[in-house]
């Protein structure tokens, strides 16, 4: 089993020191961001288009660092019905599988995307308990004349290029709990279009990341490390806790997330939040993780993935890394 780390958190850096950080971390695999919310700051698209010899010289910076670059990352909404976000994260999917397919890079990690309720809707919408049928209407809707198309043809896309394509299970997508997932690979006939497993979205919708791992099995192609705190607060709010803030896109600080879209401001005392692996669930829980994982496939890559507000870069990766490390050295 590879573990490494996502590079997003590290995008201030150039790409041969934010290998290098990976490295003295003790880590091993590098996931790289491919597009969708986040630009390519650390892949170098028109070159690996160019040349042999261009890519030859990328994959190099990975071996002189002792590192593999296990897969690359597009997370974004490949299905917004708004014209200016769904199509470009459409395309970026498209353009992670040849650009993996390219590198020799077996994995490209994405999101489901999420449509909107209707033909004709500006915004996407998440139908999370459709209690009433409108919901169901809607869901009928996105599932059948969206998102089933879309990823018949990007299964064929990666069938072809021999590319497994790695969906996050993450709230506001039509995946994003082991049931939804099945679903989609069922619709799809898939055999190149399978489950990322992160636990951190898992944590907060009450499900456990171990038996998801086990129910799951070979459907599951890629893993990444991430936790999360529940808090004192989730037991008057709940997990559903929409305390969240508007942040302008002119605002210092403001992360885009495609057209006039940014990311929220986290609310005050929060039910719950994102922290670094092993902060939210202790060694003996990410053990457990790693050996379902292990038992699935002993060559997965496991990759950090740092969002903890409360720890900078280097503090976030290197407990999260120490906490990896020290699990794995448990798994029998």
């Amino acid at each position: 089993m590879k573990l490494g780390a996502y590079t997003a958190c590290l995008h201030d850096q150039p790409l041969p020191a934010a290998l290098q950080t990976l490295r003295e971390l003790g880590l091993d695999s590098a996931e790289i961001n491919s597009g969708g919310f986040l630009p390519p700051v650390h892949l170098p698209v028109d070159d690996i288009r160019a040349s042999q010899d261009a890519r030859d010289e990328y994959l190099g910076l990975f071996s002189a660092a002792g590192l593999t670059l296990t897969a690359l990352n597009c997370n974004g909404n490949p299905l917004d019905p708004n014209p200016e976000v769904g199509p470009l994260h459409a395309q970026d999917v498209r353009d992670s599988i040849e650009l993996a397919a390219l590198l020799g890079v077996k994995r490209v990690v994405t999101m489901s995307g999420l449509p909107g309720s209707d033909p004709g809707a500006r915004y996407p919408s998440w139908t999370v308990e459709p209690w009433h049928s409108v919901y169901l209407d809607a869901r009928d809707y996105q599932w059948n004349e969206v998102g089933i198309p879309f990823w018949k043809d990007i299964q064929a896309r990666a069938a072809d290029a021999d590319v497994k394509v790695c969906i996050e299970m993450h709230p506001h997508n039509l995946v994003y709990n082991p049931a939804t997932m099945e679903r989609l690979a069922t619709e799809i006939d898939a055999t190149h279009v399978g489950a990322e497993m992160d636990p951190s979205h898992l944590f907060w919708q009450g499900i456990d990341p171990v038996v998801a791992v086990e129910h799951l099995g070979g459907l599951i192609y890629n893993a990444a490390a991430k936790d999360t705190r529940i808090n004192e607060a989730a037991k008057l709010n709940g997990v559903l806790d929409d305390r969240f803030g508007r942040v302008a896109p002119d605002d210092p600080g403001a992360l885009s997330l495609g057209g006039s879209y940014t990311l929220s401001r986290w609310p005050e005392r929060s039910s719950w939040d994102f922290v670094a692996v092993g902060r939210g669930h202790d060694v003996d829980f990410w053990a457990r993780f790693l050996q379902a994982l292990e038992k699935i496939d002993p060559a997965m890559a496991v990759n950090i993935e740092h969002e903890d507000q409360e720890l900078d870069q280097l503090e976030g990766l290197r407990f999260a890394a120490e906490t990896l490390q020290t699990a794995a050295s448990r798994v029998s």
